[in-house]
């Protein structure tokens, strides 16, 4: 029987599809993530301005790989929707693209360039909004417009450029918090 986890200096966990530690931690990732924004929301916190949906999708593939990242990526949007129809169904497309981007880029670049978290982090917030300016340009050129609380006239460039400025408060906490948690979260890991 192979051996599903990977333990090297760099990452205390690497996980596979078929290590069903992957799931597990992938539901509880996604969990986070659907029940942080509501808590961001119940405090009359801008999602759309502290990005709380990005933590833990992000936190997934730094710290247990881009399997794990591009699962949490993929099924947290979704569930959310499920749950509380948030994000809402206009921009659900372009927010799974973009979150499934940060988890897939996050772990990648730990997982196989072996960079520090902070470098990982960057990399994969530049990763997914590419991935999200794309996704809103393939929507603008199949329907004709995007949606954007810029109204009709939005371009796919100023709908993205917009969201990137609503969110820098988010992405500041995120490269002041994130590093530190990983680093902490492996060190706990690693006794």
């Amino acid at each position: 029987m192979a051996n599903t986890m990977v333990i090297s200096k760099s990452r205390p966990l690497v996980l596979k599809f078929t290590d069903v530690r992957s799931y597990i931690i992938a539901a509880v990732f996604i969990l986070l993530d659907v029940l942080v924004p509501r808590l961001f929301h119940a405090f009359h916190l801008a999602g759309a301005t502290y990005l709380p949906m990005h933590i833990f999708v992000l936190m997934a593939g730094l710290l247990f790989g881009w399997r794990a990242g591009l699962i949490v990526g993929l099924l947290t949007p979704i569930s959310s929707y499920a749950v509380s129809q948030m994000p809402a169904a206009s921009i659900l497309p372009q927010v799974t693209v973009e979150l499934a981007a940060y988890g897939l880029v996050a772990g990648l670049l730990r997982e196989r360039l072996n960079l520090k978290p902070i470098w990982s982090l960057l990399g994969a917030m530049v990763a997914g909004r590419i991935a999200l300016f794309v996704t809103v340009a393939a929507i603008y050129l199949v329907a004709g417009g995007v949606y954007s609380p810029l109204g009709a006239e939005a371009t796919p460039w100023s709908a993205v450029w917009s969201t990137i400025r609503q969110g820098l408060p988010g992405m500041m906490i995120q490269m002041a918090l994130l590093p530190a948690a990983v680093w902490l979260t492996e060190k706990w890991a690693k006794k």
